[in-house]
C-alpha cells in the first residue's frame, strides 16, 4: 500500500508484497543452483558424448544465469522487507530491481527453449542422469515462467493507467472545472464497465436477460463506489483483517460491561416468552433448512443421503400442477419430505423455479403447530447472489401502516414475486380452504429470511395473526421505522458472529475505515503481520500486540485521522454517511442505515468441551437489539455461524435443554444457558 506503479500504471500489488513469494522463489533457485553446480562439478571433463559440448555450454550459462537471478531476487526481497505498509519510502528503489528481475526472464526463456531443443534431439546420447537433470531444469524454467505470467494477469489492474493519474493529480486538480469533471466522469464510467465485465464473466453460465443486465449495472456501481476511494491492494485487506481479528480478541478478553440486551427483569413472563420462541424457532428452522432441498440434505447426511434419495426417486409425488420448476429424479422434493417429516398430501404448492429476483419456496400444512407454513429458500445459485447484491434502497409504503420505509431492493423484488404467486394464483386461498383454522407462518434462512420478512410485512394487513421467523437474515434489510413495526410479528434468530446478519453498506464502510486505520498506523512490515496472522488463525495463542502510531495518543486525538490514513483515502465514498462536505449534508445518503427485522434472539456459543468422539457445545440465548449488529466482527466462525445446520443445531440444543429442565426458566436476564 499504495499500489505499486511500474510501466506507467498502477498494479494490484504493493511494493511490500514480494517478500513471501520472492523468498519462496529464492529458495527454489538456490536448491536448483546447488544441484546444477553439483552436476557440473561431478561431470566436469566428461562431456565427450554426442551433444556434450552444447550440454557443457548450457550448464555453464545456466549457472551464471541462476546466480544473477538469485542476486536480483535477494535484493528484491531485502528491499521489499523495508518500511511499513503506509511508508513505502524505504522501498522506492524496488521498481528498478523489479525491472532488472523481469529482464532476466528473457535469457531464461531463451535458455529454456535451448534446453527443450537439446533434450528432444535424437542425436544426443549422453548419460541418462544428465539428460534427466536437464529435463527437470527445462520443466522448472517453464513452470516458473508460466506462474509468473499468471501472476502478472492476476495483479493487472484494468484501471491502473487512469487510477495512477487520478491518485497523483487529485490534490492539485480543480474539480469544479468542466474538464476535470468530465475526466472524473470518464474514470467512473470505465470503472463501472470493468466491474460489469467481471460480473458477466462470473455469471457466464446463466441465461442473461434484461433483469440480469440491470442487476449487473447496479452491482457494478456498488462495487465501483465502494472500492474507488482507497488505494488498497488485496494483501492490505488480508493484513487489516488479521489485525482487526487480534485486536477484537484482545478487547473481548478484557473485563467489560455486559452486552446491551433487552433485559427488563428476571420475571418468568419474559423468560417464558424467550423459551417459547426458541422452541418455535427450532421447529420452523426445519422448514427453512428443507427449502434448500437435496444440497442441504446431502451436506448434513453425506454417507446415506444419496441411497435414501435414490429409493425415493420413483415414489409418488403431487400432481404436476402443484410443482413448478425442475426437480430431476425427485431429489429436491424427496429431501424436503425427509427433513420436515411431512406427508405428500401436506404440501399445497412447491416452486423450484429460480431466476434473479425469483427464488424457490413451498407452502405446506404443519399439523403439529396447526400452521400454514410458507418456507423461502436462501442463497444457492448465481441468480440468488445477484439478488443479494442488488443492495440499492427503495421505498416500501404500506397503506394504513407506514410511510417512507426503506428496504433492500433485490430482496423486496423477490418478496413481490412470492406475494404475487401466493395471492394472485390463489395458493393461500387454497391452503386456508383446506385448513381455515390454521395460522400463517412465514420462514426462511439467509436470503430466504430477508425475503420472508418483507413478505410478512406485505401480508400483515390481510393476515393479522401472521408470524414470521427469519433465520440469519441479512443486516441491511429494513429502515428503522419498518424494523420497529415488525417487532410485533417477526422474530430474527442470529448465531454468534454471523457475517451476513451484520452486512450492510454502512457497516461495510465502517469495516473499510477500520482496515485503513489499523493497517496505516501499524509500525510492523506487512510480511510480519501476515505470518503472525496465519499462525494465530491456524494454531491460536495470544493475540500479538503490534505497536501502532495510535499508541500514546490522547482520546481527542484518536478521533482525528493520521496523515497515513488520509493518504490512503482517495476521496470520500458516496455511500459513506459521515461526509464532511456541506454539499452532501442536505441530501440523503445513497445507502442509509438498514436494520435486521423484528425482535432479535442472539445465540452465542458460550463454551465447548471437546472429547475424542464428541463435542459438547454450550450456548447462551438472549433477546438483543439492532445496535449489537452495527459492526462486522472478524472471526473464523463468521461464515460457519451463518450455515443453516449450525443454526439448527444451536436451536435444537437450546430447546432440548429447556424441555428437560423447566426450572431453568427463572434464570436471570432472559438468558437460556445450555
Amino acid at each position: 500500500m499504495p499500489g505499486l506503479v511500474v510501466f506507467g500504471r498502477r498494479w494490484a500489488i504493493g511494493s511490500d508484497d514480494f517478500v513471501l513469494p520472492g523468498a519462496f522463489e529464492l529458495f527454489v533457485r538456490l536448491v536448483w543452483w546447488i544441484g546444477i553446480l553439483a552436476l557440473y562439478t561431478v561431470h566436469k571433463g566428461q562431456f565427450n558424448c554426442p551433444g556434450g559440448g552444447l550440454l557443457h555450454s548450457y550448464l555453464l550459462v545456466l549457472l551464471i544465469l541462476l546466480a544473477s537471478i538469485i542476486c536480483a531476487l535477494s535484493a528484491l526481497v531485502y528491499v521489499s522487507m523495508q518500511g511499513t505498509i503506509s511508508n513505502p519510502g524505504p522501498r522506492k528503489s524496488l521498481p528498478k530491481l523489479l525491472y532488472t528481475r523481469l529482464l532476466l526472464y528473457l535469457p531464461e526463456f531463451i535458455w529454456a527453449v535451448v534446453g527443450a531443443v537439446w533434450v528432444t534431439d535424437s542425436s544426443v546420447h549422453c548419460e541418462k542422469t544428465v539428460i534427466n537433470v536437464v529435463i527437470g531444469t527445462v520443466i522448472a524454467s517453464w513452470v516458473i515462467i508460466i506462474f509468473t505470467i499468471i501472476g502478472v494477469v492476476i495483479v493487472f489492474d484494468p484501471l491502473g493507467g487512469k487510477k495512477t493519474f487520478y491518485l497523483t493529480d487529485s490534490v492539485n486538480r480543480n474539480l469544479e472545472s468542466s474538464q476535470s469533471g468530465q475526466l472524473l466522469y470518464n474514470v467512473k464510467n470505465t470503472a463501472t464497465r470493468v466491474w460489469e465485465k467481471r460480473i458477466r464473466l462470473l455469471c457466464c453460465c446463466i441465461v442473461q436477460d434484461d433483469d440480469h443486465r440491470v442487476a449487473f449495472t447496479s452491482i457494478a456501481e456498488l462495487f465501483r463506489a465502494y472500492f474507488s476511494d482507497t488505494d488498497l491492494v488485496p494483501s492490505d485487506i488480508a493484513a487489516g483483517l488479521t489485525l482487526l481479528h487480534q485486536e477484537q480478541d484482545k478487547m473481548e478478553s478484557c473485563p467489560k460491561e455486559p452486552e446491551e440486551v433487552l433485559c427488563h427483569s428476571p420475571s418468568s413472563l419474559v423468560t417464558d416468552d424467550l423459551d417459547i420462541e426458541l422452541e418455535n424457532a427450532a421447529h420452523y428452522m426445519l422448514f427453512a433448512a428443507a427449502a434448500y432441498g437435496w444440497p442441504y440434505y446431502i451436506y448434513t447426511n453425506p454417507f446415506t443421503a444419496l441411497c435414501k434419495l435414490n429409493g425415493d426417486c420413483c415414489g409418488t409425488r403431487p400432481t404436476d400442477t402443484d410443482i413448478t420448476g425442475s426437480d430431476r429424479r425427485n431429489f429436491h422434493f424427496g429431501s424436503i419430505l425427509r427433513i420436515t417429516g411431512l406427508q405428500y398430501r401436506d404440501f399445497i404448492h412447491i416452486s423450484f423455479h429460480n431466476k434473479i429476483y425469483e427464488i424457490p419456496f413451498f407452502v405446506a400444512l404443519d399439523h403439529k403447530k396447526e400452521a400454514i407454513v410458507v418456507a423461502v429458500r436462501g442463497t444457492l445459485s448465481f441468480e440468488d447472489i445477484l439478488t443479494d447484491l442488488s443492495a440499492d434502497c427503495e421505498d416500501l409504503t404500506l397503506e394504513d401502516v407506514l410511510e417512507n420505509g426503506f428496504v433492500h431492493k433485490g430482496i423486496t423484488q423477490a418478496a413481490n414475486y412470492i406475494y404475487r404467486k401466493l395471492i394472485n394464483d390463489g395458493i393461500l386461498n387454497q391452503a386456508f380452504t383446506i385448513a381455515p383454522e390454521y395460522k400463517l407462518v412465514i420462514v426462511g434462512h439467509s436470503l430466504g429470511g430477508g425475503t420472508a420478512s418483507i413478505l410478512a410485512i406485505m401480508l400483515r394487513n390481510s393476515f393479522p395473526t401472521l408470524r414470521c421467523y427469519a433465520f440469519s437474515p441479512p443486516g441491511g434489510l429494513l429502515s428503522k421505522s419498518l424494523a420497529d413495526y415488525t417487532k410485533h410479528f417477526i422474530v430474527s434468530v442470529i448465531v454468534g458472529k454471523d457475517l451476513v446478519a451484520r452486512l450492510s453498506m454502512p457497516n461495510m464502510e465502517d469495516l473499510k475505515r477500520r482496515i485503513v486505520r489499523i493497517v496505516a498506523n501499524c509500525s510492523r512490515p506487512k510480511y510480519q503481520i501476515l505470518l503472525r496472522g496465519c499462525w494465530y488463525e491456524v494454531f491460536g495463542g495470544d493475540p500479538d500486540n503490534f505497536p501502532t502510531e495510535l499508541d500514546g495518543r490522547n482520546q481527542d486525538a484518536l478521533t482525528q485521522p493520521l496523515l497515513a490514513e488520509e493518504s490512503l483515502m482517495v476521496h470520500r465514498s458516496p455511500s459513506y454517511n459521515a461526509l464532511e462536505d456541506e454539499s452532501h449534508l442536505n441530501s440523503p445518503p445513497q445507502y442509509p442505515h438498514l436494520y435486521l427485522p423484528g425482535k432479535i434472539i442472539h445465540i452465542v456459543e458460550e463454551s465447548s468441551s471437546r472429547r475424542l468422539c464428541s463435542s459438547d457445545m454450550k450456548y447462551t440465548a438472549r433477546w438483543s437489539n439492532e445496535t449489537v449488529f452495527s459492526s462486522i466482527l472478524i472471526s473464523p466462525k463468521m461464515i460457519t455461524d451463518h450455515m443453516p445446520d449450525v443454526v439448527l443445531k444451536a436451536l435444537n440444543s437450546l430447546s432440548q435443554e429447556h424441555g428437560s429442565c423447566i426450572s431453568c426458566q427463572t434464570q436471570e436476564c432472559n438468558t437460556n444457558v445450555v
